[in-house]
């Protein structure tokens, strides 16, 4: 039996402007996800990774090709498809209650007060944000933003969770403190996650499978990774992890290979800093 993909791209070509003067964002993208399955979708700044999360999530639709959902054409946004995008999208007026509750009153409008106000709270307290009931969006930091953005997008229950690079922003701890949350509430609960990065360690440490982006314009599939790192995964351990070591090899290698070949000579990007490991 011949198992449907979960979620999927199928062929899809994506541009902006006129025919006479158009730039090709994406070009014959293929790309499939099992459900529960966490992907990561790995790539250079300027290579679409926004706009594929925006046609994955419904908000743009292909120019050709197809984005299936279950098996059916993708034709616009739905609460099945939930989206983390990195500038938190928070209205600045409402307290981290009344952002929650936005969401919450349109997808589950059936609710009495007591059953939205116990809901809520229950994704206020799993991102640690108990106590900040009444806080508005200016009050909170940085990292605060992000975990009222990811409990708003989570109490819609979505089927499907598409981040689009949530974490870039953040410092250094409260990131791997976030890397920690999704992981945890992606364990708890097995829903689809693609997850879009820049960040070669990120990616490994969190995803079952990594999708490289070859560079705009028009970005395509370059190749596909499986990561077959036991669960659960921490950092510090994997960085002594052979299997962690050799797969980023492999990818870094594979990025250096893209960037020497003939076609992209006139491609200036700069190479993340990673460093060859070495056995022992």
């Amino acid at each position: 039996m011949i198992l449907m993909a979960y979620l999927e791209l199928s062929s899809v070509n994506f541009g902006y402007g006129p025919s006479a003067n158009r730039y090709e964002v994406l070009q014959d993208v293929n790309i499939e996800v099992n459900e529960n399955e966490f992907v990561a979708i790995l790539g250079f700044s300027g290579t679409g990774k926004s706009t594929l999360i925006s046609l994955l999530g419904g908000l743009n639709l292909p120019d050709s090709g197809q984005v299936l959902y279950k098996g059916q054409p993708v034709v616009g946004p739905s609460p099945d498809r939930g989206i983390l995008f990195q500038n938190y999208s928070l209205l600045p007026w409402l307290t981290v209650y009344g952002n929650i509750n936005l969401a919450v009153k349109q997808v589950f409008p059936e609710f009495s007060n007591e059953e939205k106000k116990t809901y809520i709270q229950k994704y206020i307290d799993m991102v640690s944000l108990s106590g900040s009931e009444k806080k508005r969006p200016a009050e909170l930091s940085g990292g605060m933003r992000q975990r009222l953005s990811l409990a708003r997008t989570l109490a819609m229950q979505p089927k499907v969770l598409l981040l689009d690079e949530p974490l870039s922003a953040l410092d250094a701890l409260t990131r791997s403190v976030l890397q920690k949350e999704i992981i945890n509430i992606w364990e708890s609960d097995k829903r689809t996650i693609v997850m879009i990065t820049n960040d070669l360690d990120e990616a490994i440490l969190m995803a079952d499978k990594i999708f490289l982006l070859s560079p705009g314009p028009k970005a395509s599939l370059y190749k596909e990774f499986n990561v077959n790192i036991e669960r659960p995964r921490d950092m510090d351990s994997l960085n002594l992890n052979e299997d962690f070591n050799s797969l980023r090899n492999q990818i870094t290698a594979c990025m250096v290979e893209f960037f020497q070949s003939e076609d992209n000579d006139s491609v200036e990007i700069e190479l993340p800093d990673y460093q060859p490991a070495v056995f022992t």
